[in-house]
C-alpha cells in the first residue's frame, strides 16, 4: 500500500508524541517497586479504568474480532466468551474488592496471604509465578503476530521482500514496533503505561466512531444482503453452526472448519462453563490484576472494572462492526480472487482501500495505540513476578528500590526477546489465542477457584493442581493433535485439563494437613469472601463478635447474571446500529437501560464505602 505523506506524518508524529510523554512521566515510576508496578497506589480509579480498557483494546484481538464477525455474523457475539469477556462483570461485582483488600503487589505475593510462608505456601507462590510468566510470553507472541500482520498490509516500506520465513517483512515490522513501544514501557513502569494509555484511548475512541460513521454513510443494508449467508444476521443458534458460504465466498467455509466450531452448542457450553470458573477464579496474573491492585481501595477497584465495561465495549464494537460492514460491501471481489485469503487481515485490507487520506493517518495512529496499549501493559506485568516474587523474596530481600527497578528493566528486555522468538514461530493469531484461553487458562481455573471459596484447600493442593493443569496444557494439545491427525479447537481439551487439575488439587490437599489456622483466620478477616468457610468463620466470630461475615453470595451472583446481559447489550448495540437494524437496536437499548437501573440500585448503591 502507498500511504500519502500526510498519513505517514500523522503516524510518525503520534509515535514521537506517545514515546516522549511516556519518557517524560517515567521519573515518577522509578522510585521503588510499588511506584514502578502500581504507581504508588495513588492513581484515580477512572484513569486506571481507561488504562485497563485501552490495554484490552489490542490490535490482535481487534483483528480476530473482525475476523469472527465477518465469518460467523451475529453468532460471533458469543465467541469472546472464550476469554471470557464477562470476567469483567465478576470483577466489577465482587472479585476486584476481594483482591484489593489483600493489599499486595502481585498475584504470586497474594499466595502468602492465603497459604502462608511454609513449604506449601512457597510451592503455591512459585507455581503462580510460572503460570504468570508463561502467560506473558504467550501474550507477547500474540501481540507480535497481530501487529506484524497489520503493519505489512498498511505500511509502505519493504525490508527483505519476503512474505514468509523468520525475516519476512511482517516479522521485521513486528520487531520494530515492539521495540519502539518497549522504550517507555520499560523506562517508566506503571505510571508511564497508564498516562500514555489514557492518551491512546482518546485516539482509539475517536478512531472507532470515525470508522463506524464511515460505514453508516457508505453502506446500506441492501449492499451487504447479497454478501452474507442465510442466518448471518441471527445471533441465536442451534446444535450446529449452520452457516454455508457456498456461492458467496467458498474459502470462508474452509476457515470455519479450521476453527473447529461446527458443533456450536458444545463450543458454547464449554466456553460458558470454563468462563464461569475462570471468572470465579479471579483475574489471571496479568495487567488486569495489576490495575486492580493499583487502585486506592476496594470500592475504587470495583468502580475501575465497571469503567472498563462502559468505555470499552461500545466504541470497540462500533469499530469492529464498521470494518466488517465495509469489508462485506467493498472487499468481497479481492477476497474471492484469492486462493487462500487470510481473513485475519480483513482489518488492514479495509483501511487500505476505504478510508480517505488524512483520516487514514489518524485511524492508523489509533490502531497503533491499540497495539501499544496492550503490549506495554503486558510487558510491564512480567518483571513484577521475577523481581518481587523470586529475586526479592528468595535472593536479596534487602535490595534497594533503585536496584529493583533497574533489574525490572533488564527482566522486561529478556521477556521482550523471548516473546519475539515465540512470535516468530507462530503462524496465526487464532492459534496463539486459542492455546492461551482454550488450554493454558483451562489448567489455571480449578486451583484458583478453590483458593477463594474452600477453607480446607491448601498450598500443596494449589501447587499440584497448577502442575497438573499447566503441564497438561503443554502436553495434551500436541498429543491430541498427533492422535487425530489434524488441528482442532483447543476448547475440547478443557474437560481433560479440568479433571487433571481437579485430581491434583484434591490429592495435594488431602495428602497434607490444613493450612495454619492463624493464616486462615487472618485471610478470612481481611478478604472476607463468601463460600465454604464455616469452621474459620466460627473461630473469627468467636474471637471478634463484632465481625460481620460476607453473606452476599446471592446478591453478587444475581448482579453477575444481570451484568452479563448488560455487557451483551453494550456489545450488540453498536453492531446493530452499524447494520441499520433499527428494531433490534431499539429492543437492545431498552434492555440496556433496564439492566443499568437494576445495577444502580443493587450494585452501585451497595458498594462498600472508601476507608
Amino acid at each position: 500500500m502507498q500511504l500519502h505523506a500526510l498519513d505517514i506524518g500523522i503516524v510518525v508524529g503520534y509515535f514521537v508524541f506517545v514515546i516522549t510523554i511516556g519518557l517524560w512521566v517515567s521519573r515518577k515510576g522509578s522510585k521503588d517497586l510499588d511506584s514502578y508496578f502500581l504507581g504508588g497506589k495513588k492513581l484515580p480509579w477512572y484513569m486506571l479504568g481507561v488504562s485497563d480498557a485501552s490495554g484490552m483494546f489490542d490490535i490482535s484481538g481487534t483483528m480476530w474480532l473482525v475476523y469472527v464477525l465477518f465469518l460467523y455474523g451475529l453468532k460471533s457475539i458469543w465467541l469472546p466468551w472464550v476469554w471470557p469477556t464477562f470476567n469483567q462483570i465478576f470483577l466489577m461485582m465482587f472479585m476486584s474488592a476481594w483482591l484489593r483488600r489483600s493489599n499486595v503487589l502481585t498475584g504470586a505475593q497474594w499466595m502468602q496471604t492465603r497459604f502462608g510462608t511454609d513449604r506449601g505456601g512457597i510451592l503455591a507462590h512459585l507455581s503462580v509465578v510460572v503460570f504468570a510468566l508463561v502467560n506473558v510470553i504467550g501474550l507477547l507472541a500474540y501481540a507480535f503476530k497481530g501487529i506484524g500482520k497489520f503493519a505489512v498490509v498498511m505500511l509502505p516500506w519493504h525490508f527483505t521482500g519476503a512474505t514468509t520465513g523468520m525475516f519476512s517483512d511482517e516479522n521485521i515490522y513486528a520487531m520494530i514496533l515492539l521495540g519502539l513501544t518497549s522504550v517507555y514501557a520499560i523506562k517508566g513502569g506503571m505510571v508511564s503505561v497508564v498516562i500514555t494509555e489514557v492518551a491512546q484511548f482518546t485516539i482509539l475512541t475517536l478512531t472507532a466512531f470515525a470508522i463506524g460513521i464511515i460505514a453508516l454513510v457508505k453502506v446500506s443494508p441492501d449492499m451487504i444482503a447479497h454478501s452474507i449467508p442465510a442466518g448471518w444476521m441471527n445471533p441465536f443458534f442451534g446444535w450446529r453452526l449452520d452457516l454455508n458460504w457456498d456461492g458467496i465466498l467458498k474459502t470462508a467455509n474452509s476457515a470455519l472448519h479450521r476453527d473447529g466450531n461446527d458443533l456450536f452448542s458444545i463450543i458454547f457450553g464449554l466456553m460458558f462453563f470454563k468462563g464461569v470458573l475462570a471468572s470465579l477464579a479471579g483475574p489471571a496474573p496479568n495487567y488486569d490484576m495489576q490495575r486492580i491492585l493499583a487502585t486506592r481501595n476496594p470500592r475504587e477497584a470495583s468502580l475501575m472494572n465497571g469503567m472498563v465495561n462502559v468505555v470499552l465495549m461500545f466504541p470497540r464494537y462500533l469499530m469492529i462492526a464498521g470494518i466488517t460492514v465495509l469489508a462485506l460491501a467493498f472487499c468481497m471481489p479481492v477476497l474471492q480472487s484469492q486462493e487462500t485469503p487470510d481473513f485475519e487481515k480483513i482489518l488492514p485490507l479495509v483501511l487500505s482501500g476505504q478510508v480517505p487520506t488524512g483520516v487514514l493517518g489518524f485511524l492508523l495512529a489509533g490502531l497503533a495505540a491499540a497495539f501499544m496499549s496492550n503490549f506495554a501493559a503486558t510487558l510491564n506485568a512480567a518483571p513484577a513476578y521475577v523481581v518481587n516474587d523470586i529475586y526479592k523474596r528468595f535472593i536479596n530481600p534487602n535490595a534497594g528500590g533503585r536496584k529493583e527497578v533497574a533489574l525490572s528493566r533488564i527482566v522486561s528486555l529478556v521477556f521482550l526477546v523471548v516473546g519475539i522468538v515465540f512470535g516468530l514461530l507462530t503462524d496465526r493469531i487464532t492459534d496463539v489465542m486459542m492455546w492461551l484461553v482454550g488450554s493454558l487458562y483451562s489448567g489455571f481455573v480449578v486451583a484458583n477457584v478453590l483458593k477463594w471459596y474452600w477453607w480446607r484447600f491448601n498450598g500443596y493442593g494449589y501447587f499440584w493442581g497448577m502442575v497438573a493443569g499447566i503441564g497438561g496444557a503443554m502436553v495434551v494439545p500436541p498429543v491430541a493433535e498427533w492422535a487425530i491427525g489434524h488441528t482442532f479447537n483447543m476448547l475440547y481439551t478443557f474437560p481433560v485439563l479440568f479433571v487433571l487439575s481437579l485430581i491434583g488439587c484434591l490429592v495435594g490437599t488431602f495428602c497434607s494437613k490444613p493450612e495454619d489456622e492463624e493464616v486462615l483466620k487472618k485471610f478470612y478477616r481481611t478478604v472476607n469472601p463468601w463460600g465454604w468457610w464455616e469452621p474459620i468463620r466460627e473461630k473469627v466470630m468467636g474471637e471478634d463478635p463484632s465481625f460481620v461475615p460476607n453473606r452476599d453470595a446471592a446478591r453478587d451472583l444475581t448482579n453477575v447474571a444481570v451484568g452479563i446481559v448488560w455487557q451483551l447489550c453494550l456489545v450488540t448495540l453498536p453492531i446493530f446500529i452499524v447494520l441499520k437494524q433499527w428494531s433490534w437496536s431499539a429492543a437492545i437499548l431498552v434492555v440496556l437501560v433496564a439492566t443499568s437501573v437494576f445495577m444502580k440500585f443493587n450494585w452501585y448503591d451497595r458498594l462498600e464505602k472508601a476507608s
